[in-house]
């Protein structure tokens, strides 16, 4: 699904983001002037891994879940990108080929740029290659914390952390409450425990306990965290 033109809430998701905000207005303007948007319904590829990269892509709504696939044809999980987030610049620099897939979670809009507006764009905006710098060195930071925490943390305490960074990235607030927070993305627990390198029913039981204890909330429409402050305190105190 093409459509031109973003809405002013996808234009905001991307305007918004924490790196693509921190760019001048002038290098935002010339991003976003020649980048195009697609729709994808949930489920569509949006990218394959061993496929040639032409662009630079940033999602604008929904989320794009990224993932492998095992020499048994099983699809895991590797994480989700969420709206205000720019990823598959790496293959601009080197011209490898995507290593990984993307698909769709959801409805989802992304806005892309082509390998040759790249380009142009960094010959014309200097400040474009420090940026991507620290971008990369963020990434970089936040594999080897993940890393660590696989092998150093109990998957109480993972989970945790886990569900905290969701939070952040798709909280929004339960009306008619005082602070409880629904996570909007909407995962399969076996979706959950493949981002934690857990099985199913290891992750079950941990969700049991903390609704027991009432940190959080299980609903159909998303988990809910009922005490942010407690779901902070498991990830900090058992790690």
């Amino acid at each position: 699904m093409d459509d031109p033109i973003l809405t002013m809430e996808e234009r905001e998701a991307i305007n918004s983001g924490r790196w693509f905000s921190s760019l001048s207005p002038s290098l935002r303007h010339d991003i976003l002037r020649c980048a195009y948007v697609k729709r994808y319904h949930d489920g569509d590829m949006i990218c394959a891994r061993g496929d040639q990269a032409e662009q630079w892509i940033a999602c604008a709504k929904g989320s794009v879940r990224v993932c492998s696939t095992t020499l048994t044809g099983k699809q895991i999980t590797l994480t989700y990108v969420e709206p205000g987030i720019w990823f598959g610049d790496v293959a601009m620099f080197d011209g490898d080929r995507r290593t990984h897939d993307a698909y769709a979670h959801g409805p989802t809009t992304t806005v892309g740029v082509t390998r040759a507006d790249f380009q142009r764009i960094l010959s014309q905006h200097p400040e474009l290659y420090e940026a991507l710098l620290k971008l990369h060195a963020r990434r970089i930071r936040l594999l080897f914390g993940q890393v660590e925490d696989l092998s150093a943390l109990p998957l109480r305490a993972r989970l945790a952390k886990q569900l905290g960074h969701l939070l952040r990235s798709y909280g929004t607030p339960v009306p008619g409450t005082a602070d409880e927070m629904r996570i909007t993305l909407q995962l399969a627990q076996e979706e959950l425990a493949q981002l934690l390198g857990a099985s199913r029913q290891r992750v079950n039981q941990e969700l049991k306990t903390m609704e027991r204890e009432g940190v959080i909330r299980i609903e159909p429409a998303g988990l809910v965290v009922r005490d942010g402050a407690a779901l902070r305190r498991i990830g900090e105190a058992e790690g």
